[in-house]
């Protein structure tokens, strides 16, 4: 592994930054960044203060900077000491503008105002993490997703991916034995999908998740037979009840949000009609 320092400037929290770096260098297996992670620049002056610590370790610079003084500050810098650069968000920004005519506003950090858009964000995640697992079926109605599935097919950390999106989800464990809450007969109007997952996955992730809690016994839980026959009849429900299903074997938490949004996307259009 080839180590480098990653100098990650920005003038707001470096969420954006942080994300696109996260995403290119996955693109480059045999390098290991060390990270310096430097947000909130809101002034020449703090820029100037940071440039001294960052030529302790020189490295690839990569920022989010729309004041243009401050921007300044760091390229100068960069040149001066030879640090390779990249202006993360400069070419999107005077590309949009000039296709839509607009000039930017150069305000750092807007997309974390506290706007309404923010406060549904911050409702839907308070509901989701309240209707996990089933904990309270009372008000599903209020809900924007529900997911249903067996036992490990990733519904909590999907509803809170979700919900991080300004979706308020919740999920109901299918457990063998166990009705399906009563409440969930009142939602044919909502949006409901079926989470799959292959057998063998299933069993693979019981069996981690048994070890995680110290229990070496073998139950039903991880019992392939009984595994198979819960997803065949969680694959029957689905049917019966005319909900989509997501098959998350193979996706990651974001592959599969994805793929409910877009389901969603479709059925509200289809409502619409």
């Amino acid at each position: 592994m080839t180590k480098i320092h990653l100098h990650l400037v920005s003038d707001s929290t470096g969420d954006t930054l942080e994300q696109v770096a996260k995403a290119s260098l996955v693109q480059f297996p045999a390098i290991e960044p060390i990270k310096h992670y430097w947000p909130m620049i809101r002034t020449a002056r703090h820029m100037e203060r940071l440039i001294s610590e960052m030529e302790d370790s020189p490295g690839i610079v990569m920022f989010t900077l729309v004041d243009h003084e401050i921007e300044k500050v760091l390229v100068d810098a960069c040149k001066k000491h030879k640090w390779p650069y990249i202006s993360v968000l400069h070419g999107i920004i005077r590309e949009l503008g000039r296709h839509l005519g607009e000039i930017p506003t150069e305000r750092p950090g807007l997309q974390h105002q506290m706007d309404d858009e923010y406060f549904e964000r911050i409702d839907a995640i308070q509901y989701t993490l309240a209707h996990d697992d089933g904990q309270i079926a009372d008000n599903l109605l209020d809900a924007d997703i529900i997911l249903v599935g067996v036992s490990r097919t990733s519904k909590t950390p999907t509803c809170i991916y979700l919900a991080n999106r300004g979706y308020k989800a919740a999920n109901i464990p299918i457990v063998p034995g166990c009705p399906l809450p009563p409440e969930l007969e009142q939602c044919k109007n909502k949006f409901v999908v079926g989470l799959v997952n292959s057998v063998d996955r299933l069993v693979q992730i019981r069996r981690n998740r048994l070890l995680t809690l110290k229990e070496s016994k073998t139950t039903d839980y991880v019992d392939e037979e009984l595994v198979k026959e819960e997803v065949k009849e969680a694959r029957r429900l689905f049917s019966r009840m005319g909900w989509p299903t997501v098959d998350v074997t193979r996706r990651s938490i974001e592959e599969t949000s994805v793929a409910i949004i877009n389901l969603k996307n479709k059925y509200e259009d289809e409502k619409a009609q």
